[in-house]
């Protein structure tokens, strides 16, 4: 039994450690703890089989590749350990207190199996903190005694933060108690804050040609990605519908953060190799059902939260506090490194902002007002900059292919306007043969007589449930409400159709609702700040 050794040495209920059981689906699962035991130590743990393979490594991973770490092979760990953090009471083996220093995947570069047998594995980590190739090889007559050492790449001569990647905490907080929820509280008191009343909604952005100017603007990135409140008990998508269940590690780390209460604003990520946001990656992890697939995805996919809000903290809404103090507040409670990050942003010189971002190939940036509250529907307050405009779109029909084209040739789109649907054309450029196929069997189960909404006539028109929604990128919005130069980014399993609100047309007048919200919006929110992409980002 490969847990027996660790079974033995621990004694259930008498620690809060994990003793192993469930299901692991979690391969090729690194994490580093910093363990405060009889001595201070790194544990490194290798996904392997089911387990985590385990070194304790005295003084830690180095990233100078002229230094050898000495790391002493012990037992073996449950893979549920990778998520422990807390206090090993006296009396239990490892007596101390327990953080997760970093976690992440590791790609092997030679056969595990092998390299075991060898004594030498050679692997590439991706972590929080830890990046690029290291090597683990047996020394000395002890077969128990290896050594740890940073090959010479790009993350050679990193410097990392010392508190753990998911509270924030340091060894000190977590063997003192954190005092972090006690301070944050006495300080909200001080500001005036009150406690929290009502359920939230999200605050939206209009749509701008060029920045803003004034010393009272911030500009922060978009996301390509999608926008979510989390709060210590869960996850929700601006539609209200619950994704707790969906992205777990980031779950793990709202909760593991030391406060009574939290709700942060923000948006979630897949970043790409080269730490851009790729929505491909995020609507295939959305599309997970299978508990065990969620999990290994976790690993080999995961998402990062991009928090640019903080809306309550400790029972206290933050809501009428100016933005950039709910900023100031968020920064304080995220850890430093994680899979919890803070959107950071710029004050003033808007316009060379968004020619740095346009520059770099992004989607665009937000403007927001420094002194605004956050308040629900839709303020120019907020304004989000693009190169191209984009929006969401409710599919009401498709039309036939032609020639060689395969699926469909184009769909019909509409909006809402006045709380009515509206037509606003035809997109039939941006797709891959892929999607085109698998549209068309999806239209092909929502398929009505009649259209939901007035649209012109023509031929080889077929019409569907206003149910789908998707994210279109277009020049501008003619003078009879048509969309100009119209391209296709991506379907948005996470908005509902009554979200998608008409464009304003070249010349005509931005209007706001009276009452602050939009029609059909529950709880919600959208787009942060920090990584930029391609991609059009959820919509704030």
């Amino acid at each position: 039994m490969p847990l027996e050794e660790y079974r033995r040495k621990r004694k259930a209920g008498a620690t809060p450690e994990p003793f192993g059981g469930a299901a692991a689906a979690r391969p090729h699962l690194f994490v580093v703890q910093k363990h405060a035991a009889t001595s201070l130590h790194y544990d490194l743990r290798l996904e392997w089989k089911g387990v985590l393979l385990s070194w304790a490594v005295p003084k830690g991973p180095s990233s100078d590749p002229a230094t050898k770490r000495l790391a002493m092979k012990v037992e073996d760990h449950p893979v549920e350990y990778a998520d422990f953090e807390g206090s090993i009471p006296e009396g239990n083996y490892g007596a101390g207190e327990v953080i997760v220093w970093d976690i992440g995947s590791y790609v092997p570069l030679e056969e595990m199996g092998m390299g075991l047998g060898k004594g030498k594995l050679l692997f590439e980590l991706r972590g929080q903190k830890l990046g690029g190739v290291w090597t683990l090889f047996r020394a000395g007559k002890d077969e128990r005694q290896w050594l740890l050492v940073k090959k010479p790449d790009a993350w050679a001569g990193d410097t990392w933060p010392e508190e753990s990647v998911l509270s924030g905490l340091s060894l000190d907080e977590m063997r003192d108690g954190s005092k972090r929820s006690e301070k944050l509280a006495a300080e909200l008191e001080k500001l005036g804050a009150k406690k929290r009343a009502g359920k939230p909604e999200p605050m939206l952005a209009e749509t701008a040609e060029k920045p803003p100017t004034g010393k009272d603007w911030i500009f922060e990135l978009k996301y390509d990605g999608f926008r979510l409140l989390a709060t210590k008990k869960g996850l929700f998508y601006r539609s209200g519908r619950d994704a707790t269940k969906l992205y777990p590690e980031i779950a793990r780390a709202v909760r593991a953060l030391p406060y009574e209460s939290l709700l942060l604003d923000g948006e979630i990520c897949v970043l790409d190799p080269k730490g851009l946001p790729e929505f491909q990656r995020l609507q295939q992890r959305s599309k997970l059902t299978r508990a065990l697939d969620i999990e290994r995805a976790s690993v080999e996919s995961p998402v990062v939260f991009y928090a640019f809000d903080l809306l309550e903290a400790e029972g206290y809404d933050l809501r009428p506090l100016p933005l950039v103090e709910r900023k100031r507040l968020l920064k304080a409670v995220l850890p430093p490194k994680g899979f919890l990050r803070y959107s950071d942003h710029v004050e003033g010189r808007g316009e060379e902002f968004l020619r740095a971002v346009v520059a770099k190939g992004l989607e665009g940036a937000m403007a927001k007002r420094g002194d605004s509250p956050y308040k629900p529907g839709r303020w120019p307050l907020w304004l989000k900059l693009k190169a191209d405009l984009t929006g969401d779109f409710v599919v009401v029909g498709w039309t036939a292919p032609q020639g060689s084209r395969a699926g469909l040739g184009a769909l019909h789109l509409g909006a809402y306007a006045g709380g009515e649907l509206t037509y606003v054309g035809r997109v039939g450029t941006g797709f891959t043969d892929r999607q085109l196929k698998g549209l068309r069997e999806e239209l092909g189960k929502i398929e009505v007589k009649e259209p939901a909404c007035a649209v012109p006539k023509g031929r080889g028109n077929r019409w569907v449930r206003p149910d789908l929604v998707c994210d279109v990128r277009f020049k501008e919005r003619t003078s009879d409400g048509l969309l100009r130069q119209p391209a296709f980014l991506r379907m948005r399993d996470d908005k509902r159709p009554q979200e998608c609100v008409a464009p304003v047309a070249r010349g005509e007048p931005t209007r706001r609702r009276s009452s602050g919200r939009r029609s059909g919006t529950r709880r919600a929110i959208s787009s942060p700040t920090t990584a930029p992409s391609r991609r059009g980002c959820s919509r704030t």
